[in-house]
């Protein structure tokens, strides 16, 4: 089905190669944001449903 939709549709490779591009870049942007980001963040992210501080 997706094959006869490619196939009949003009310009479906920059579709598909822009959709892949932009996956790309969403994908290393968050593995970098995820890289950089301070444990102490991390930690305080990870603790914030079991906190019941009221501040």
């Amino acid at each position: 089905m997706f094959r006869q939709f490619i196939d009949q549709s003009l310009g479906a490779d920059v579709y598909l190669i822009t959709s892949l591009g932009i996956f790309l870049v969403f994908f290393i942007v968050v593995t970098v944001m995820l890289f950089t980001m301070k444990k102490k963040h991390i930690t305080y992210m990870s603790e914030l449903p079991l906190n019941d501080d009221k501040a």
